[in-house]
Formats: structure tokens, C-alpha cells, sequence
């Protein structure tokens, strides 16, 4: 795998580590010839070599540079270096989209014959990677309550090859003990795949918990702005060499430029716009809980004393991060009367945007499940899933307190 030439940012100044702001400004800037401020985006497909013996080393990993933006790229490798200072990992690969960073990291070094356990709460298109896409391949799956070890520990086989779950999950925000359930798979020797994007890399690290790989769909909160698609898979330096990386040049998987430039922008912000993000979902979590008995079951949010998980949420996430998830008495017709009544919040199945953004999950993502599946899942037909944005905190409180009094009208 030819690697880009080594990039300019310290691990250190002055004797004391960068702060995550500093790495996510100016962490992997790899600057041309032409010393730009911004990072330059390299809309190229391919690069000329200074001589045959050049091209015959970079083809065989002798030397850095690139060959041929299918395999990398130097506005790609800015991002992956970026993000690997922000999540601590050895190794990073962007992807075209969150989907594609989940199917190839799996897919890069399963087999026939292979088992993975997976939690049953899961995206509706990582619960078909899972559950129907694997296994015409050869490997087998098990889907478990995540949320209960003795689940995991019953499920694990010789074969056992990967886990895989997401922590908060979607829709209903249920936590997995990532720490607990990385030490059952490597006791069976299986490697633990995290989907990270519901906690973001602000208030969730799942390789320092024990996961060996983690997934970001980075069209959600890296992006943050609802321009393009991608994703990305972090990893120990061993992993992305040997299992991604052949896998994804042969494959075709890969961000474009473009895609990695709008990301590289979108990090500088990251931690500015999800902090407050999170500030106001908690706000209007605390405000929803306030409307229990006047149109609202219940509510769900990872930063509140009465999720049902509060003290893992405590122990392995530094905040409740973006989502809020919320019942309303009278099932899909209350729903459906609260969604028309809203007038900030958008709908739409995105999430981590700086509008904010709700959807049904019942009918949308996770529709293709089947009644008895969203029984088990807690996905009623008055559930909601809401992504908080960057709106005036006391306007979106007003939205859905307004919206709810509308449903129940």
C-alpha cells in the first residue's frame, strides 16, 4: 500500500500533547508546492512517476507516494490522518458512504464458513448486511439482545469471527457495554466492529473501551451539513494493511476527493457544533420528559438519570450526544399529526445536521422489519427519533412542545 509522504503536524508542542481542537484544524495537512492555507483538493485519478524504477517501487510498497486514486489520494489521506488523531487509531480508510465502511469492514476478512453475533439493534440496512446479505456468502450470523451479556456469551461459536453493534443504536438509543462485550469476543477470538456515528467521536472512544474496528458514517455529524456522503473505518495499522486496505483497492469503495475536501471542513468544526448540539437535545429531552402524561409516553436520551441504561451511559460516553428519542400516546396517527404540525424541524431520515431533523422510524428506516421484530426493538408506531441541530435552543422546545399539544388535538 504506497503512503503519502509524511505529513507536517507535531504530535506535540512545546512538550505537552495538541488539544483535539488543534489536531482537528490542522492535524494531517499535507500542502503543496503552492504552501496554501486551506487543503487543496486533488481532483486526479492518477500520478506520473520520474522514472520506471520510481513506478516499480511505489507499486511495490518501496517507497511513499501515490499511484492510482482508486487505492489513495492526498486530500483522502489528509482526512484519514485527521481522523485517526481524532478517534487514536493507527490506521484509517474513508469510505463513499457509512454503508460502505460497515460492509468492508466485515466483508475484508470474512469468509465461508465464518459466524458473527451482532446485536439486533441495529440500522435497517446493517440489519440486512447482517441477516441477509451475509449469508449468501457463506457466513452465519446471530442477532442478540445487546444489551445483555449472558446473550453474547451464549452466541459465540468456534467460527466466531466478528462482532458487531452500534452503541447508542438506532432508533431507540439502547447502549451495548462496549468494554464487557469486547473482552467475551476476544476471548473467542472474534474481532469487535463498533458503529460509532449516534455517540460521534466527541463523547464515545470505542478502541480505548476494546473494540478492535470502528465505522463512522461520516454524512452524519462529520459532514454536519447535509453536502455528501462518506464514511470511514478505523483501525490498528495491522488490520487496515492487511485485511481493508486489499480489499477496498480491488473493490472500489473509496471517498471521492470532493467528498473527503467537504469533510476535512466539516472537522474543523466538529466539536463546536456537536457540543452544542448535544446541549440542546438535552434541553429538549428535559422539556419532552416535562410533557409525560400531556401527549408524551416516554423519552429517551443517553444524558438523562432515566434512561434505562444511565449508569453504562455514565461510564463510557462523556455526554448524551445528538438523538432524542420520544413515544406519543395514540401510535402512528399521533405520530403522523405531530410530524405535520412541526414548523423548524424538518423530516427526514439524515441525521447529525445543523437543521434539525426528525423521522418515523416505524415507516422509514426501519420499516421493512416486521411487527413482531419493532415489538422487540421498542420501535412503536408513536416513536420518533429527532436529531437535534444547531437551532435556537428555546425555538426547537417550541416546535415540539407546540407539535405535541397539536398530536393529542
Amino acid at each position: 500500500m504506497a503512503q503519502a509522504p509524511k505529513l507536517n503536524l507535531p504530535a506535540d508542542l512545546y512538550g505537552a500533547p495538541l488539544g483535539l481542537e488543534t489536531n482537528m484544524v490542522h492535524g494531517g495537512i499535507l500542502r503543496s508546492q503552492f504552501a496554501e492555507t486551506s487543503e487543496a483538493l486533488f481532483l486526479t485519478q492518477g500520478y506520473v512517476y520520474d522514472s520506471p524504477e520510481q513506478a516499480e517501487e511505489r507499486f511495490k510498497s518501496e517507497s511513499g507516494g501515490f499511484i492510482y486514486s482508486r487505492y489513495a489520494n492526498p486530500t483522502l489521506a489528509m482526512f484519514e490522518e485527521r481522523m485517526k488523531l481524532l478517534e487514536g487509531a493507527e490506521g484509517a480508510r474513508a469510505t463513499a458512504s457509512g454503508m460502505a465502511a460497515v460492509m468492508s469492514s466485515l466483508m475484508c476478512f470474512l469468509k465461508a464458513g465464518d459466524h458473527v453475533v451482532a446485536a439486533r439493534a441495529l440500522f435497517g440496512s446493517c440489519l440486512y448486511v447482517v441477516q441477509d446479505l451475509l449469508p449468501r456468502y457463506g457466513v452465519t450470523s446471530t442477532l442478540v439482545d445487546g444489551r445483555d451479556l449472558a446473550q453474547w456469551k451464549k452466541a459465540m461459536q468456534p467460527n466466531t469471527r466478528a462482532v458487531f453493534f452500534e452503541s447508542p443504536s438506532n432508533p431507540c438509543l439502547d447502549l451495548v457495554d462496549i468494554k464487557a462485550v469486547s473482552e467475551i469476543a476476544h476471548d473467542a477470538g472474534a474481532l469487535v466492529v463498533v458503529d460509532n456515528v449516534f455517540a460521534t467521536p466527541m463523547y464515545q472512544s470505542p478502541l480505548k473501551l476494546g473494540a478492535d474496528v470502528v465505522v463512522y458514517s461520516t454524512t452524519k455529524h462529520i459532514d454536519g451539513q447535509g453536502r455528501c456522503l462518506g464514511g470511514v473505518v478505523l483501525s490498528s495499522e495491522k488490520y487496515i494493511k492487511e485485511q481493508l486496505h486489499p480489499f477496498y483497492k480491488h473493490t472500489g469503495v473509496g471517498m471521492s476527493p470532493f467528498n473527503a475536501w467537504v469533510m476535512l471542513k466539516g472537522l474543523e468544526t466538529l466539536g463546536l457544533r456537536v457540543r452544542a448540539q448535544a446541549q440542546t437535545a438535552l434541553q429538549v429531552a428535559d422539556a419532552l420528559a416535562g410533557l409525560k402524561n400531556q401527549g408524551v409516553q416516554r423519552v429517551i436520551f443517553p444524558g438523562r438519570a432515566d434512561h434505562p441504561q444511565a449508569e453504562l451511559a455514565k461510564r463510557q460516553m462523556s455526554g448524551g450526544s445528538t438523538l432524542v428519542a420520544f413515544e406519543l400516546a395514540g401510535g402512528k396517527t399521533a405520530a403522523f399529526k405531530f410530524l405535520n404540525a412541526l414548523k423548524i424541524i424538518k423530516l427526514s431520515n439524515n441525521l447529525g445536521d445543523a437543521k434539525s431533523l426528525i423521522t418515523h422510524p416505524a415507516t422509514t428506516t426501519h420499516q421493512r422489519l416486521k411487527p413482531e421484530e419493532k415489538a422487540i426493538l421498542g420501535i412503536s408506531d408513536g416513536l420518533v427519533r429527532l436529531s437535534v441541530g444547531l437551532e435556537t435552543p428555546a425555538d426547537l422546545i417550541s416546535d415540539v412542545s407546540n407539535a405535541v399539544r397539536a398530536a393529542i388535538s
